[in-house]
C-alpha cells in the first residue's frame, strides 16, 4: 500500500474501499471482503444509510481498529453546529468506534459554516483526526480554507478520465488540500471500461482498464476509493501497485478528459433545488 500525507501530517492509504450504493444487506460482508483482501481504508457517510454495517464489519473483521483509516460524511440534514455534533455521535455510535481518522461534510449547501465549526471541534478534541470537505468546488473551497481556524485537509470530490478536475487539482495543491475521488471509474459511465486508449494501454502491462485507471489515479496523487460487491474486483482493484505508467500513456489518458462532470453540477440551480427537496423527503420519511 502506498499513502499521501495529509496537511496535518495524518498519513491516509491512497487506495481504499468505498460503500456508496452498497445496501445495507451486502455491506457488512463486503466491507469484511475488502478488510480480507487487504484493504484498510473505509469510506461510507450518513446518507448511505450502512454506518452500522460498517461498524459491524471492522468488529467481526478482528482486525485492531488503529489499522483502520475510517471516514464518514455529515449530510445536509445536520448542518448546523450542534446538530452535526449529535450527527457524529450517532455516526460513531453506529460504526463503534470512539474516534473516526475522517470526517468530511457531505455537500456544499445550507450552514456548512456551523457545521464545520462542529468539525474543528471534534478535531481540536480529538475524536476526530482529520476534517475534510466533499463536492466543494475551488471558490468555496479555497473561502473555508481561508476563513476558518482549521484548513481542511481533504476535499472528495468526483474525478475519472472523463472529468479529470485538473484546474480544481492545481487549486487544492495551491493550498495543501488533499484531492480524493469519488466513483473513480465514473461509475462506468461514457462506456468507459471499453474506452479502447484504456484498453490498449491495459494490454501494455497486462493490467485491466479498471487497473490502468486506478493507477493512473494514483500516480496523479490522487486518493480512490473504488466500490465494489465481489470480491474478485476488490483483489483486482487492489492489484495495482506492480505496475507504472509511462508518461506517454499519461499523457494518453489526460486527453481523454471532456472537462465536465458525468454526474451534475452543483452549481445548476435546478440541482441545488433537487437537494432541496431531497432532504425535504427525508424529513417526512424520517430516514435521519
Amino acid at each position: 500500500m502506498e499513502y499521501i500525507t495529509l496537511n496535518n501530517g495524518l498519513k491516509m492509504p491512497i487506495l481504499g474501499y468505498g460503500v456508496y450504493q452498497v445496501s445495507k444487506e451486502e455491506c457488512q460482508q463486503c466491507v469484511m471482503d475488502a478488510l480480507k483482501v487487504g484493504y484498510r481504508s473505509i469510506d461510507t457517510a450518513q446518507s448511505y444509510f450502512n454506518e452500522e454495517q460498517v461498524g459491524n464489519a471492522i468488529v467481526k473483521s478482528g482486525i485492531p481498529r488503529e489499522d483502520i483509516f475510517l471516514t464518514t460524511k455529515v449530510w445536509i440534514e445536520h448542518y448546523s453546529y450542534e446538530e452535526t455534533l449529535a450527527s457524529v455521535k450517532e455516526s460513531m455510535e453506529k460504526l463503534q468506534t470512539n474516534y473516526l481518522d475522517l470526517l468530511l461534510l457531505h455537500q456544499p449547501f445550507a450552514d456548512i459554516y456551523g457545521a464545520y465549526r462542529a468539525l474543528e471541534e471534534l478535531y481540536e478534541a480529538g475524536k476526530v483526526k482529520a476534517i475534510g470537505i466533499s463536492n466543494f468546488y475551488p471558490d468555496r473551497m479555497i473561502d473555508i480554507a481561508s476563513f476558518s481556524k482549521i484548513k481542511p485537509m481533504v476535499n472528495q470530490v468526483e474525478v475519472h478520465p472523463l472529468h479529470q478536475q485538473e484546474e480544481a487539482k492545481q487549486w487544492m495543491d495551491k493550498y495543501n488540500i488533499q484531492i480524493e475521488a469519488w466513483a473513480p471509474f465514473g461509475e462506468g459511465r461514457g462506456d468507459i471500461f471499453n474506452n479502447p486508449v484504456l484498453a490498449k494501454i491495459g494490454e501494455k502491462y497486462g493490467k485491466s482498464v479498471a487497473q490502468v485507471i486506478l493507477r493512473w489515479h494514483i500516480q496523479r496523487g490522487v486518493v480512490v476509493i473504488p466500490k465494489t460487491t465481489h470480491i474478485e474486483r476488490m483483489k483486482e482493484n487492489f492489484n495495482v501497485f506492480d505496475f507504472t505508467l509511462s508518461q506517454e500513456d499519461m499523457n494518453l489518458i489526460a486527453d481523454l478528459d471532456k472537462k465536465e462532470s458525468a454526474f451534475f453540477s452543483h452549481q445548476d440551480p435546478a440541482m441545488v433545488e433537487w437537494f432541496v427537496n431531497m432532504v425535504e423527503e427525508r424529513k417526512k420519511t424520517s430516514q435521519f
